[in-house]
């Protein structure tokens, strides 16, 4: 197989390319970097995963969407294709596999979230891997136009040149022209290589309904009893509306769970999993749903909110009706919604009193620091997300870098009692754990292990601590959770007036 075509025929199933597939392969296999802005469902995946077939070396798949990794995952396995990816849900273990089949040039495709960037040992291995694709999905991201700006995608370019890619492809569902020149710009691609398909979807019926507070509850019982039953995704804006709405939904018969960014890892696994599995789930969702769901048969969108933007409006309504059978969007219009919106607007603003002071805080710091960005976050009254960019604009600048972040306390609970555990090991590595257990502090059903201290009380790196606690857990000896994620960071570069620095 020697040509895109034949890959799609053979590899794929497919007899035909969807519009702007072609374009944007026949530009990477000539050696361009491209930009892809084709509406979901629309087949942006192939875009890497063909030429990835037909360059010599690794195609980098950076994606923000861990259900959308496995999922990718797995159909390329059942296609014989090697691929794998690197995210928070490995273990130690599995992660060094995957860097093995990596480093041993066995791999096609490998797929890492952004943060996976701010693990020094990855950067350092990547340096030495041949990268002749570099993929970028939800590139809008790049994008503080955009409606999910993430300041990690900010480094991604320097990362890319830091891997001497030999081409780069950013791919997104949605981008205003602002945002696409701001995708073109960051990732050094010309204009010619940056291929726009049309949005228009026939088979979506798009209603915008004028509605007072009040109304909305009976208006949505009323279109959910009225209507043929099929997967629901209804749209909030806030958490706790997402609770609201969805036990409202549960309350008068329907499959309502809320999904939200605000629960528990394996919560939100388990609504995800429930709704693929479903013919007639509703979920209630705030704009942290959707994204990584691979599900072709949603038959109805509901704004209960207004959306935050055009842009979030066309991702949300994209992930209906897939399987192009009709499907049908409704935004409910209520002028009370402006407000909450407005104050997301006027809430990512800093004062400038308080970037001073976050920018005096940080360069008061030693050569190398950690910090809890939450805390720095609280101190400054900035938040978090703008915590991060401001970071990242420093760090691009080159004043400050980045290390790997880590966690300062581990929770575990024992699932065998203690003595069993120490009886299986001799010598210093029993006197090692016998320390460890001692340093914890015990709670009803989880203890607490501070690493500062634990590290001073057995004399011992923090790394032996980690990997003893994650041996013990992957025997299934205790149950493991991480917490207290503190960031590293170095200083390169003092500016002359850091007060200063905040007004630019």
């Amino acid at each position: 197989m020697s040509t895109p075509l034949e890959i799609l025929k053979a590899k794929f199933g497919y007899n035909q390319f969807r519009p702007g597939q072609q374009e944007v392969m026949e530009h990477l296999l000539r050696g361009n970097s491209a930009a892809a802005v084709f509406p979901t469902g629309s087949g942006k995946s192939l875009c890497y995963q063909i030429p990835s077939l037909l360059l010599p070396g690794l195609t980098l798949v950076v994606s923000p969407l861990i259900a959308l990794m496995k999922d990718q995952i797995d159909q390329l396995h059942k296609r014989g294709i090697a691929a794998e990816r690197l995210d928070s849900t490995l273990n130690a273990e599995q992660v060094a596999g995957v860097m093995n089949s990596v480093r041993g040039g066995s791999l096609k495709m490998l797929y890492v979230a952004p943060e996976r960037f701010n693990n020094e040992r990855f950067r350092e291995a990547m340096q030495r891997v041949s990268v002749s694709l570099f993929a970028v999905d939800e590139a809008h991201c790049i994008s503080e136009w955009g409606h999910n700006f993430r300041p990690d995608y900010l480094k991604l370019a320097r990362y890319a040149r830091q891997f001497r890619a030999e081409r780069l492809l950013a791919l997104t569902a949605t981008a205003t022209p602002q945002v696409l020149d701001d995708i073109c710009r960051g990732f050094e691609i010309q204009p010619q290589c940056a291929v726009r398909t049309g949005f228009y979807r026939p088979n979506l019926s798009l209603l915008a309904t004028p509605i007072t507070k009040g109304e909305r509850d009976a208006a949505l019982l009323d279109r959910l009893r009225t209507r043929q039953a099929g997967p629901t995704i209804v749209y909030v804006t806030l958490q706790r509306t997402a609770e609201q709405v969805a036990n409202m939904l549960a309350r008068a018969g329907f499959a309502a769970r809320p999904y939200h960014a605000g629960l528990e890892d394996e919560e939100r696994s388990s609504v995800q999993d429930w709704f693929l599995a479903s013919d007639r789930a509703v979920v209630v969702a705030t704009i942290a749903f959707g994204m990584g769901i691979d599900k072709s048969n949603i038959r109805y969108i509901d704004h209960y909110n207004l959306p935050k933007s055009l842009e979030s409006y066309s991702q949300e309504i994209g992930r209906s009706g897939r399987d192009g059978l009709p499907a049908t969007c409704e935004m409910h219009v209520c002028p009370d919604d402006l407000n909450v919106l407005e104050n997301f607007i006027y809430g990512d603003t800093p004062s400038l009193e308080s970037v001073q002071s976050l920018m005096r805080d940080i360069f008061r710091r030693e050569d190398e620091f950690d910090v809890s960005l939450y805390d720095l976050s609280f101190q400054h009254d900035i938040r978090q997300i703008v915590l991060k960019t401001l970071l990242t604009y420093l760090e691009l600048d080159g004043l400050i870098e980045e290390g790997t972040p880590y966690y300062s306390k581990y929770q575990f609970k024992l699932l065998t009692s203690l003595s069993n555990i120490l009886s299986r090991f001799e010598g210093d590595r029993k006197q090692f754990l016998e320390t460890l257990f001692r340093t914890a502090s015990k709670g009803k059903t989880w203890s607490v292990v501070d690493l500062e201290s634990a590290t001073k009380q057995t004399n011992s790196p923090r790394e032996r601590i980690v990997r003893a606690l994650d041996y013990l857990a992957e025997q299934k000896l205790l149950e493991l959770k991480a917490e207290g994620v503190r960031n590293r960071f170095k200083i390169l570069q003092r500016p002359p007036d850091a007060a200063e620095l905040a007004g630019k």
